[in-house]
């Protein structure tokens, strides 16, 4: 299923984060798997067994198949992490990691 804005992001509102060296507008407030979706993007995460793709599914933080790597650190879940201006937003390969980067 496509997902669209309902109205435009304003260029005055707007913000920008890089997703995989590719720029992402986002609206104030907005999570970072909205402004992902909008923008197309659906394969946020790979699993560590099978490498099949992910994406948001809950969209309330409860899956986690939305985790994606936040300026180099891994396990944050894109529909709980409002988008800022400047993120280095990655897809998260392989398994989760905690905070010392060891595999959970």
């Amino acid at each position: 299923m496509p997902f669209k804005r309902l109205d435009p992001v304003a260029r005055s509102d707007a913000g920008s984060f890089l997703f995989e060296d590719r720029p992402i507008a986002f609206r104030p407030g907005e999570t970072l798997a909205g402004a992902l979706l909008a923008a197309g993007v659906r394969h946020f995460r790979e699993t560590p067994v099978s490498g099949s793709q992910r994406g948001p599914w809950c969209l309330m933080g409860v899956c986690f198949e939305c985790l994606v790597r936040v300026d180099g650190r891994d396990n944050h879940r894109a529909c709980m992490t409002t988008a800022e201006a400047g993120m280095i937003v990655e897809r998260q390969i392989g398994p989760r990691r905690d905070a010392a980067g060891y595999a959970e």
